[in-house]
């Protein structure tokens, strides 16, 4: 099977191409680029370009993977509208993970962990795991209220990990495996995708005039 991940919850602009069977898994091809202000302009030419360099085109596609944050608003709904145009129109299944479930994975099972990504207004999101699954979270927090709590180590939003007393693991946001394997077996069975919910966490930061006047 051939699955398309997409994931744009942090600054980084991410797709990628992962081949699922029954005896493994292979990367073919990822496009990963740091801005936080280009996720709209990058996502679609990063997906064409993944298709592209494995010698695949969109119809190959059997199944999408997104990231459903939590992430700032205007950059997270670019990729929750691209993966599900895409399913949309091919006729396939999108699946939904939250994106720091994707750098735990990453990271691995075997130490507890503590994921941090950029929220914006001097604040982060986070989520605690422990035996690769989360126990605590997703929220949103100032870094000075967080507690590190039983954490072993730290990784996500490399401007915020330092905040922190904790080791560092270098992950600093959702890879292509990581959104696709902890899914790989509903994906591989063919089993259905809840629908794909954004974990904003807050309110937006752009209201209409008439709901600020309220």
């Amino acid at each position: 099977m051939l699955v398309l991940a997409v994931d744009t919850s942090t600054p980084a602009v991410t797709a990628g191409l992962v081949a699922l069977d029954d005896s493994g898994h292979r990367v073919l091809a990822t496009r990963l680029t740091v801005d936080a202000r280009a996720h709209a302009e990058l996502l679609t030419p990063h997906i064409m370009e993944c298709l592209a360099e494995s010698g695949s085109v969109p119809a190959d596609l059997d199944a999408v993977v997104v990231g459903v944050g939590p992430g700032p608003f205007t950059g997270l709904r670019v990729g929750m509208a691209t993966a599900a145009g895409f399913a949309d129109a091919l006729h396939i299944p999108v699946y939904g993970i939250c994106s720091l479930d994707a750098i735990a994975h990453q990271v691995g099972p075997d130490r507890e962990l503590l994921v941090v990504t950029d929220a914006r207004r001097r604040e982060v999101y986070w989520a605690r795991y422990r035996d690769g699954v989360r126990f605590d979270g997703p929220g949103v927090e100032k870094p000075s209220a967080l507690e590190v709590g039983s954490a072993a180590v730290i990784a996500g939003s490399p401007s915020h990990v330092d905040l922190f007393d904790v080791p560092v693991e270098p992950v600093e946001s959702p890879s292509a495996l990581g959104l696709v394997l902890p899914l790989a077996a509903a994906i591989l069975s063919g089993a259905a995708p809840e629908p794909i919910v954004p974990l904003y966490l807050r309110r937006p930061d752009a209201v209409e005039q008439a709901a600020r006047a309220r």
